[in-house]
């Protein structure tokens, strides 16, 4: 069967509608899709800006708790001291002198072991917990040798004994370093030495350090190498800095 005839149209042509040109159905697409970019981007920066908001209220929401519980706890600095002095052994040589018996004091050569006995006392409510900690033994500003103290944590309102050995195996001075210790340990018998050290340590409130503070630890010592002992100590502290 034949399909119908079309209808002429008023112009005279004949068949369908003809479609829009391309350029115009792009140029209003265009203007749909640069808005729903345009749309997406706001929205991803408002979240953004929503999330950074949220974060910087809890931070400084936790923030004002610790600080809250630290006006109410009160903390105290740490107390970290030297107890004892056990000198175990002390000897002065010149590896250089043919004559062992008879001090060279232009090559004198020290050697030392000393424990030490500190006590660590916390006053607080609350925990503490120490950082590592060095010790030096020092003459006449020369250092010596060194004794390292592990971490350790300290329970609120108690007190703890920390040991620490320094041995110095033969450490040559300088010429007149080595005039003054021959000098010192054969006419006086009295060798001065001094103890320097930092002491870090953190309040430990809610399972939260605090801020670490620092005690600087000066001792003075004086040992006898006849009695092979302790004559006196005289310790302070250089201050408490954060």
């Amino acid at each position: 069967m034949p399909p119908p005839p079309s209808r002429p149209s008023l112009n005279g042509d004949i068949g369908h509608h003809r479609p829009p040109p391309v350029a115009q159905t792009v140029r209003h697409q265009q203007p749909y899709y640069r808005s729903y970019s345009s749309s997406s981007s706001a929205s991803l920066k408002g979240c953004c800006c929503c999330l950074f908001l949220l974060f910087a209220f809890l931070a400084l929401l936790v923030l004002a708790v610790v600080l809250i519980v630290i006006l109410a706890v009160k903390p105290k600095k740490p107390q970290f001291d030297l107890q004892q002095v056990a000198v175990v052994y002390m000897g002065i040589s010149s590896p250089n002198n043919p004559n062992p018996s008879v001090l060279d004091p232009t090559s004198a050569s020290i050697s030392l072991t000393i424990r030490m006995l500190f006590t660590a006392g916390n006053p607080n409510k609350v925990g503490i917990r120490y950082g590592e900690s060095s010790f030096t033994v020092m003459y006449k500003g020369i250092p010596l040798g060194r004794a390292t103290v592990p971490g350790f944590y300290q329970d609120a309102h108690s007190t703890r004994n920390v040991e620490a050995t320094i041995a110095v195996d033969r450490v040559n001075l300088m010429q007149a370093h080595a005039a003054d210790l021959v000098r010192d340990a054969s006419l006086n018998d009295r060798v001065e030495l001094t103890v320097r050290g930092d002491v870090s340590a953190k309040i430990r409130v809610m399972n939260i350090d605090s801020p670490g503070v620092q005690v600087s630890v000066n001792c003075g010592l004086g040992i006898s190498p006849r009695k092979q002992a302790l004559i006196y100590k005289q310790c302070g502290f250089d201050g408490l800095s954060v």
